[in-house]
């Protein structure tokens, strides 16, 4: 399944949510689960962003559900990246 990088940035919202409800942020990934996209690894971060999830998704329709369903509740804004495994790009930049 194709992989995706979703680099999020709370909202003062989302910030007020988490710093109440810290358990929020597993409730949030069994959310994105339930529009059948697998969370891998997440990591909490320091800088621009505040937290980079690593997921597979059936399809760049999937990954775009989540981010506008999550991104319109107001707490959270979500950039999602296509990820392409380090093997799969030297193959096809190997295919002429």
């Amino acid at each position: 399944m194709p992989l995706y990088i979703l680099l999020s940035t709370l909202t003062p919202d989302g910030r007020k949510t988490i710093k109440q409800r810290p358990d929020r942020i597993k409730e949030v990934n069994r959310e994105i689960e339930a529009f059948g996209v697998k969370v891998l690894q997440q990591f909490a971060l320091l800088g621009p962003y505040d937290f980079v999830n690593i997921v597979e998704a059936p399809n760049n329709e999937a990954i775009a559900r989540v981010s506008v369903e999550l991104g319109s509740r107001g707490t959270v804004n979500i950039m999602s990246l296509p990820a392409i495994p380090i093997d799969d790009f030297i193959a096809m930049l190997k295919k002429e």
